[in-house]
């Protein structure tokens, strides 16, 4: 995706997410974060906003420090009827900031991407994504579609960017294990039986983990491991990009995903895969 998908991706997003708060109300239990209610999630997701603007509007090339999450949580305005307005009023000046923004700008960044522009547009529409879902599941209304080039984007960031700095801080396993995963094209995951358990092709992403290290790769597992998923702790996910993204960002369950082999693999990234700032 290119920043100006990524941006249009965030001006659609953050509505839905304020929609839903404003339909389920400040004091709903979010289920993805514990400890939360919908005020917390405007008032975290209206902070990262404003976190996120203050480096692409500045051009601040060192770390200023992020916010902690006690003082996000204490964001805006006191008064919950004004949060849905505060929070579309940070998401715009984002938008503005990003629009704005020269593409040769310089800033901080903190996983690699093709320029500090396409990294905070790209995180920025995850992260409003990614949360849009909680606030419409606390708000009891259902998810809506993610556009699959938003969601198979959005599976790349988490497994090649976060899932990368992830491997040197503890996601391991011993014995060895591997996770293969397969955004199907079409709208349904591949029926069992219609492809061989870790055969994957192009976009598709491998995790290896092991007792001292672990690694993320785009690509195809080698046909000696795929040939034997069970006995080498071997475990391949096919399924919609949708489903997949909020599966492997642990807000969705494995329905309508074809899992094949050692399920090990899929259970400690879901233990054990982190998302920090820095």
């Amino acid at each position: 995706m290119q920043v100006a998908e990524h941006i249009a991706a965030l001006r659609a997003e953050g509505p839905l997410l304020a929609s839903a708060a404003e339909q389920g109300g400040p004091d709903a239990v979010v289920p993805a974060c514990p400890g939360w209610r919908m005020r917390d999630l405007v008032r975290h997701v209206g902070s990262v906003h404003r976190w996120a603007t203050g480096y692409v509007a500045a051009q601040q090339t060192s770390p200023a420090g992020s916010p902690g999450e006690a003082e996000m949580l204490r964001a805006g305005p006191p008064d919950d009827k004004d949060l849905p307005g505060w929070f579309l009023d940070g998401l715009q000046r984002l938008i503005d900031a990003l629009e704005r923004a020269d593409p040769a700008l310089t800033c901080w960044t903190f996983l690699a991407a093709a320029s500090p522009l396409a990294f905070w547009a790209r995180r920025q529409a995850h992260e409003t994504a990614i949360h849009r879902a909680d606030a419409r599941l606390a708000a009891g209304i259902g998810l809506t579609p993610f556009p699959p080039g938003l969601a198979r984007d959005g599976i790349d960031e988490l497994i090649m960017g976060f899932g990368g700095r992830a491997s040197k801080r503890g996601l391991r396993a011993d014995p060895p294990c591997w996770l293969a995963v397969h955004a199907a094209p079409g709208p349904a995951a591949t029926a069992p039986g219609q492809r061989d358990a870790g055969s994957v092709g192009p976009g598709d992403w491998l995790v290896r983990m092991a007792p001292d290290s672990a690694s993320v790769a785009r690509g195809t597992v080698p046909d000696a491991e795929a040939a034997t998923v069970p006995e080498r702790g071997g475990c391949a996910l096919t399924g919609p990009a949708e489903s997949l993204y909020l599966l492997l960002w642990n807000r969705g369950g494995t329905e309508g995903v074809d899992l094949r082999g050692d399920p090990r693999g899929l259970r400690l990234w879901r233990e054990r895969m982190h998302v920090r700032w820095a």
